[in-house]
């Protein structure tokens, strides 16, 4: 289907910078539900708007993949309910927009474990996604779910050492072969929502020399002109990545 919401580009992006890989961490669903005086629950439902329009957004300038933080490793520590509802909401998600995404040439990918906590349920609804999406080339949505960077390192390493890879043949290459989806480029840029400062073991390996940025706004109330803006501040940086200008 064609954007719900088209929108003219703002004048101060510049269009040869867009980065190619952007990770959000998508924060705040809480507390926005408990300032409107909601159930936290409800935070999580009404940040798919969110996750809808950004993604919308990031294709209609030419972003390439999108990776968004959507249940960590940590999450499982939550209130059951409130776990119990993610892994219900998510599946719905999926069940809502995967044709919507297709249509439009979106690839649906995930990262994370696939381990014994996930419900049968969400992980036969993240394979149709995938399987559904798999030729698209518009744009890949990297969903990150039940994810946490310093597991995949972990995981990357036992592929290493189930390979049988000598100790003199491990290096950055063999690792990152070994990651969740080694075909993605890192990301240029990386943006938290709700005002938080820290990375909370997001894409540890791959953001080793993204651009981090800030935002003050509420998941729930994050829009694609947000995402711009975010992007026109990355534009604004000196990527140096360790040397120097000559």
């Amino acid at each position: 289907m064609p954007d719900p919401r088209p929108t003219p580009i703002p004048e101060n992006l510049d269009m040869t910078m867009i980065p190619t890989h952007v990770g959000v961490v998508m924060d705040g669903n809480g507390r926005w539900a408990t300032r409107q005086g909601l159930p936290r629950t409800e935070g999580h439902g009404a940040g798919e708007k969110a996750l809808v329009d950004t993604t919308y957004g990031a294709l209609a300038i030419g972003v390439k993949a999108l990776t968004v933080y959507a249940f960590s490793t940590e999450n499982w520590r939550r209130p059951i309910d409130e776990v119990r509802y993610l892994m219900n909401f998510n599946r719905g998600l999926l069940e809502r927009r995967q044709h919507e995404l297709h249509e439009v040439g979106v690839r649906i990918t995930f990262s994370g474990r696939r381990d014994w906590r996930v419900p049968r349920g969400v992980l036969k609804r993240m394979d149709e996604a995938a399987a559904l999406t798999k030729d698209n080339t518009a744009l890949v949505l990297n969903i990150a779910f039940n994810y946490g960077g310093r597991a995949e390192i972990v995981d990357a390493v036992r592929r290493l050492v189930e390979d049988r890879v000598p100790a003199s043949k491990v290096d950055e290459k063999a690792i990152r072969q070994r990651l969740y989806h080694p075909e993605l480029p890192d990301p240029d840029l990386v943006v938290r929502t709700s005002g938080e400062y820290r990375t909370s073991n997001f894409l540890l390996w791959e953001m080793a020399y993204s651009e981090l940025v800030f935002s003050d706004v509420l998941w729930p109330d994050f829009r694609r002109e947000d995402l711009y803006d975010a992007i026109a501040e990355y534009q604004r940086r000196d990527r140096r990545f360790g040397g120097v200008e000559t």
